[in-house]
């Protein structure tokens, strides 16, 4: 099931127009507008330091988020334009895009590594080797998983894990449409095997 998605907290904007727009600039705020869902536009506005944090932590336009304005019921959107300034490269305005339950959207979700303790080339002095710590996934919103998981049980050195040896989530699938590779499980001596070597050639077409 879907893990904690953030809150993206905002303010209702009164007035439209670039008039508005620049006054919410002087206010400190970065103007915006949330479409679609089969409701009506509405005019936003979030505090700049805020936005520009959360477009620092990176991924901004593929997470999705629990809108918050006060007076509203809160609804999920995913940011689907930020327009920044030509010159100070700096967030002028946003367009967020409320999603039903149903839509699909592409988020990078999280993989998770279980029964290491039981990973026959990890005990043999193997070294997991992370090609992805995350994936891109087409997703229903109503039903967004926190995480895939990958069983490392009973794998030897130089075996490979692509994501067509994951088990995805009911509704789950890759946006890249080949099998790519997750993680390998590497020689203790660095060397490379011929596994390695298929790994890095297909990270390397990525």
């Amino acid at each position: 099931m879907a893990g904690e998605i953030p809150n993206l907290e905002a303010f209702a904007r009164s007035g439209t127009g670039k008039g508005a727009a620049r006054k919410s600039r002087r206010e400190g705020m970065v103007p915006g507008v949330v479409y679609g869902g089969g409701a009506e536009p509405m005019a936003i506005e979030i505090p700049f330091n805020k936005l520009l944090k959360r477009l620092k932590q990176g991924r901004f336009l593929s997470t999705l988020f629990n809108l918050q304005v006060e007076g509203q019921e809160d609804v999920r959107v995913i940011c689907r334009d930020v327009q920044r300034d030509v010159v100070k490269d700096l967030p002028v305005h946003l367009d967020l895009m409320r999603l039903r339950r149903t839509s699909r959207v592409n988020l990078f979700i999280n993989v998770e590594f279980i029964n290491q303790d039981k990973c026959t080339g990890i005990k043999r002095g193997g070294v997991l080797t992370i090609v992805r710590p995350e994936v891109e996934l087409s997703v229903i919103a109503g039903d967004i998983p926190d995480h895939i998981t990958v069983d490392l049980e009973g794998l030897a050195i130089g075996d490979i894990i692509h994501i067509n040896d994951v088990t995805l989530p009911e509704g789950a699938k890759p946006t890249i449409d080949r099998n790519f590779v997750i993680a390998n499980i590497s020689a203790p001596s660095g060397l490379k095997s011929q596994g390695g070597d298929d790994e890095e050639e297909d990270a390397a077409e990525e």
